[in-house]
């Protein structure tokens, strides 16, 4: 463990006062406060836009990333600006792709200790900076119109189940989500309909509908497009 992780531990069982404790609280309120103001005032004026996630570790000029720039683009010239995470890997490759015909480009940065910086394809005024991810969330799932999820790790995971767990819980509308690339997704949907579904029924059989899985960017941006075909744009929540 590094010397910063073992200081937060000790940090966090120091013996401190309760008033310590309800000061330093109540201070932290007026920053999550903040976050969710910046948040909203900025992305309130962008309009519709997709979602997009995927590992920060993809690199450039790979199937993958690739990919993500291809259905950026294609997106913003169907009317979409793009929101991404704001950082390298695909997330850098959809902003990229948005950025490539003047489309709108969102970034929504988390300060971490790796990894994570913003990428150059994030328009200037649509750059945001977070401490909180639960923050982030929030607004990564507010003014979406839909998901498109390439190969990620745990937080691409998280992003995605986060999604489904709200459309399924039915705290947000049935928008699309979008799984690229079926090798990589494919093991994880025969989990969840071979285990979770018929073996366990922790799910039921319509949520696995909830998923739209291709490894093609058209079939993608299709796919977003005929559902608003139907329905109103609009925020979430």
């Amino acid at each position: 463990m590094s010397k910063d992780g073992i200081d937060k531990i000790e940090e966090a069982f120091e013996d401190r006062r309760w008033s310590e404790i309800k000061a330093e609280s109540s201070w932290q309120i007026f920053k999550i406060v903040s976050e969710f103001v910046e948040g909203f005032e900025k992305l309130n004026k962008i309009g519709p836009c997709v979602t997009m996630f995927g590992s920060a570790r993809t690199k450039p000029d790979t199937k993958y990333y690739n990919l993500a720039v291809d259905i950026a683009y294609k997106l913003t010239n169907s009317g979409y600006g793009i929101i991404t995470g704001g950082g390298p890997g695909i997330m850098e490759a959809a902003n990229k792709g948005a950025q490539t015909d003047g489309g709108k480009s969102v970034g929504l940065n988390i300060d971490l200790p790796f990894e994570q910086h913003p990428n150059p394809y994030i328009d200037a005024d649509k750059l945001i900076n977070f401490n909180y991810f639960f923050v982030r969330k929030v607004m990564f799932v507010k003014y979406a119109q839909g998901f498109i999820v390439l190969p990620g790790g745990f937080g691409t995971m998280d992003e995605l189940f986060e999604a489904i767990t709200l459309i399924q819980t039915q705290k947000i509308g049935k928008f699309p989500i979008v799984l690229i690339g079926t090798e990589y997704w494919e093991g994880l949907v025969k989990w969840l309909n071979d285990i979770v579904l018929k073996s366990h029924e922790n799910i039921g059989p319509d949520d696995l509908n909830l998923v739209f899985l291709t490894d093609s960017a058209d079939e993608a941006v299709a796919h977003i497009n005929k559902f608003y075909s139907k329905y109103l744009l609009s925020p979430n929540f």
